[in-house]
């Protein structure tokens, strides 16, 4: 098949094989695992197809390049499942946010203090914002006691990841575990 005027050429993924091997001579290492040398890289193209496996380089910054005797297939699939093992191994940390006012009720501040800590548990982060509304605004010591007082009481499972500031009607903190 003809490729599109231009386009860039193909390119191969994972480590170099066989005849793309193109240095004169290489370190091998052959199927049980010996280092056989620095040998020319014919030679060593001649054991792999004797022994039915394909010659992988293993490093080729090194001089002269390292190579192995060993099965190409198995060796992109172990590659394959490992990268698969560490995606589902990840994970995502969120920033939840918490909103409160700054003359919370005793029941609904203990309410999203409990949100809070179950938040902690699951490794997220979390965003407290307080906002102010009109004459709220003249009492911004109560918004500063109401995050300190949070702050004091998820001391030991929590850090103070971003200090409260305020931004314009809103007083915010970011918590993240510990």
């Amino acid at each position: 098949m003809r490729r599109p005027f231009k386009a860039a050429a193909p390119t191969k993924d994972g480590p170099r094989a066989n005849r793309d091997i193109r240095v004169p001579r290489v370190q091998l290492i052959d199927a049980e695992g010996k280092n056989r040398g620095d040998i020319p890289t014919q030679d060593a193209l001649a054991l792999a197809e004797e022994a039915g496996l394909d010659l992988v380089e293993i490093s080729p910054n090194a001089t002269p390049p390292v190579v192995k005797i060993l099965d190409l297939g198995k060796l992109k699939y172990a590659n394959q499942k490992k990268a698969a093992e560490a995606r589902k191994n990840q994970r995502v940390i969120e920033i939840k946010e918490i909103k409160m006012r700054p003359n919370i009720d005793t029941h609904d501040y203990e309410v999203k203090m409990k949100a809070v800590r179950r938040f902690f548990e699951e490794g997220d982060k979390v965003k407290l914002t307080l906002r102010f509304r009109g004459r709220e605004m003249a009492h911004m010591e109560l918004g500063m006691q109401l995050l300190n007082r949070v702050r004091e009481e998820v001391g030991e499972i929590a850090k103070v990841e971003a200090e409260p500031k305020l931004e314009g009607r809103q007083m915010m903190m970011v918590l993240a575990p510990r």
